[in-house]
Order: structure tokens, then C-alpha cells, then sequence
């Protein structure tokens, strides 16, 4: 085996993953987050057909993904008054298991800390790349020599910035902005949801932790704004902007905003690149092929990508330029596929328009009684199970 020390870059789910499974087969991974702990909070992820199941069940975590599940049940559209007027049944937004994603990290990290070096606080600022290895530089500790590197870290992601090039050449933006936080769950949601929806804005609110919480979420149509991505009072100033006199209870979410301990704000995106490896750096799971958080697949698209990429590494015995490549091929109809689910989401999450709004609300009150009613759900299925995964066991360390 040659290879065997390599560097991920997130913590979030791609990069436990990753490390989980690189383990098993006999890489050391060292895994760099550049926040000073775990993120808790974050929105709900689901998994869904058995090439998701099957690799959490691998794994030995899908019963604690399981018992940790959020069970939200229906979403119902509510007016400004709170009155119900459309109910979407669970089937069309979750999967077969949906979890936290603060959860779900936890989860990964329990099952990765006993073999996997974990630096937390610290961040790469260059890669530099000779044929025997990379020597990282980091923004507190000192340099290191890894065989590998792998970004594993997201949307934003700083090793795809070093290795392949600026945002703007890879992220495609989808006209929508996102913030999401925990809330105290004063309309006493039971694992349900509330959303409502205007002209280029919605809000929702969806039970959490057994309905001990909520998460506040908040979507709104803008292009591109030039925004700092650690300056989270100007992100909170830019919600409260758009937001202002839009009724319901966006007030008083934008009030409890303020204090939340886990606000998250960025842009609906999707990444797109002609390969994922540029000599020994590599990407895997949102940094690599993010479709997008409205298209229900980027959790199940980064375990599936972690589990590829170490069994590819493993299959070539740490040849990367075989692994990277084969990686590719195993992988990149599938990534396509899933982020075909994220095409036009963004269009039906906040219309442009009253009229569109208006239109699409009175369209939910009729759905479920459509002969179509499940297509949406049937079709999110099909691009989730669109894979044969191999079975890398044989090569698992003894």
C-alpha cells in the first residue's frame, strides 16, 4: 500500500465518512475543520434506497441515525393568520430516514475519533504539491507532509479555492439565498412543520429533537450579493431586510435570530467541475458536485462519494492517479443524476411573483388528490438508487 496518510478538509459528512472507511482500509486520516468544534444545528438531511441504507448499515450507524431521527410528518402552507390552507405529506420532501445534520455529524464523529486525528480550529491557506506527497500549510499550526488531500469541506470549499481555481469558476448560483437556526418551538409543533409563503420569500418551521425545539428557515430570490462569509450581523441585517413587513411569524423569528446559537446563511448553489482531482488532491461530497441543499440529495451524494473514493483508493492500493480516476467513472453519472433534482427547485421554493406565489399554494391544496402525487417522490428515488455500488469489503483491513 502505498499512500496511506491523507488530509481531509471538513468535518461536516463527507469527511468522516471518508475517514470511517479509509480506515477500514488501512490509510491513517487526519481530518482539519476550521471551526473550534462540531457544528450543532443545521437543517434536516435525509437518505433514501438501499445505495444510501446500505452503507450507513456498513458503517454500524444506521440504528443510531434511527433513534436520533427527527420523524417530522407532514409540512402544511399556512396563511399570514397561521390557517392551514395545503398539506404536503412527508413522502414528498423526506426519505426513508432524516436526521439533523448537527446529529448526523455527531454520529460520524463518535464512529471516526477512536482512529481518525481530528484538528479542529485550523484551516489549510496552501497546498504545495511535489511527486512524493504535499506540504500543507496551515492558518495556526505548523506545516505538514501528507501523501493526499482530499476537500472535503463543502459549497465554499478552501481546498477546491487552492487546487482548482476562485468560486466563481465552479458554483453556479440558483437565484435563492438561505438562513436557517433553532428556535424555541412556541407554536407546538408535533413533528410537523409550518411554511409560508410570498412573493420571493418564504418561511417555515419544522419541530426538532422530539419536538423539545424548531428550526427557523428562511429562504428569498436574489442574485449573487456580495457578502462575508464569517460576518454573520451583516447576513442577519441582509435577512432582516428582506424580510421586513412580511407577516405570519417572521417578526418574531427574526427577533429570536438574533440569539440563536447555530445561524447558518448562505446561497443555494451547485458545483460543477470537469474533474474532481488535480494530482494528489481530490474532492468528494458538496465541494466536489453539490446539488444543491434543495435537492434532497447532498448527504446521500457525499456518503455514497466517500464510500467510492476509499474503496477506490484501496482497489488501487493507493495509486491515486488509478483511484482518482476510477473514482470519477464510478461516480460521475450518478452525481449528474442527483443534481438534476436540484434543476428548477429554487424557481418552485419562491416564486418570483404574487400571482406565481398565490398559484402555487392553491396547486399544493389540490396535489395530493392528483393522480401525480407521488411522482415527485418517485422520481427522487430513482436519481437516489441510479448507482451499483462495488463491494470494496475484500480489501477491508483484517
Amino acid at each position: 500500500m502505498t499512500n496511506t496518510t491523507v488530509l481531509i478538509s471538513g468535518s461536516s459528512i463527507a469527511g468522516p465518512a471518508l475517514a470511517y472507511w479509509l480506515h477500514r482500509h488501512g490509510f491513517e486520516p487526519t481530518i482539519v475543520e476550521r471551526t473550534p468544534a462540531l457544528r450543532d444545528g443545521g437543517y434536516a438531511v435525509d437518505f433514501r434506497g438501499e445505495a444510501h441504507l446500505s452503507v450507513l448499515r456498513d458503517m454500524g450507524i444506521l440504528a443510531d441515525i434511527e433513534r436520533a431521527r427527527t420523524g417530522v410528518g407532514s409540512m402544511s402552507y399556512v396563511n399570514s393568520a397561521g390557517k392551514p390552507q395545503a398539506k404536503l405529506p412527508a413522502d414528498m420532501f423526506a426519505g426513508d430516514v432524516e436526521i439533523l445534520r448537527g446529529d448526523l455529524a455527531r454520529i460520524l464523529y463518535d464512529a471516526t475519533r477512536e482512529h481518525t486525528e481530528y484538528v479542529f480550529g485550523d484551516s489549510i491557506t496552501s497546498l504545495t504539491e511535489d511527486a512524493d506527497g504535499v506540504t500543507v500549510a496551515f492558518e495556526r499550526g505548523a506545516p505538514r507532509r501528507f501523501d493526499l488531500v482530499i476537500g472535503a469541506d463543502g459549497l465554499r470549499s478552501t481546498t477546491r479555492r487552492l487546487a482548482f481555481g476562485p468560486d466563481e469558476q465552479f458554483v453556479k448560483h440558483l437565484g435563492v439565498y438561505c438562513a436557517i437556526f433553532t428556535t424555541a418551538n412556541h407554536l407546538d409543533l408535533d413533528h410537523t412543520g409550518h411554511a409560508y409563503r410570498t412573493a420571493n420569500r418564504l418561511v417555515a418551521m419544522y419541530s426538532a429533537r422530539h419536538n423539545a425545539e424548531a428550526k427557523a428557515m428562511f429562504y428569498f430570490g436574489s442574485p449573487a450579493l456580495d457578502l462575508d462569509r464569517r460576518d454573520v450581523a451583516r447576513q442577519q441585517a441582509v435577512l432582516a431586510e428582506q424580510f421586513a413587513g412580511n407577516g405570519w411569524q417572521t417578526d418574531r423569528l427574526l427577533e429570536e435570530m438574533r440569539y440563536a446559537p447555530d445561524f447558518y446563511f448562505d446561497s443555494v448553489g451547485q458545483v460543477h467541475l470537469d474533474k474532481w482531482s488535480r494530482g494528489r488532491v481530490a474532492l468528494v461530497g458538496d465541494a466536489a458536485y453539490s446539488p444543491s441543499s434543495l435537492s434532497g440529495m447532498g448527504s446521500g451524494l457525499a456518503l455514497v462519494g466517500a464510500y467510492v473514493l476509499a474503496g477506490e483508493l484501496a482497489a488501487a492500493r493507493g495509486d491515486h492517479r488509478v483511484a482518482f480516476r476510477r473514482y470519477e467513472e464510478e461516480m460521475r453519472a450518478y452525481a449528474t443524476g442527483c443534481q438534476k433534482m436540484g434543476d428548477g427547485v429554487a424557481k418552485l421554493m419562491v416564486p418570483s411573483s404574487h400571482f406565481l406565489a398565490s398559484l402555487l399554494n392553491r396547486y399544493y391544496k389540490i396535489m395530493p388528490y392528483l393522480p401525480g402525487k407521488n411522482m415527485a417522490a418517485k422520481i427522487a428515488r430513482k436519481a437516489a438508487e441510479n448507482i451499483t455500488l462495488r463491494d470494496y469489503s475484500a480489501l477491508a483491513r483484517r
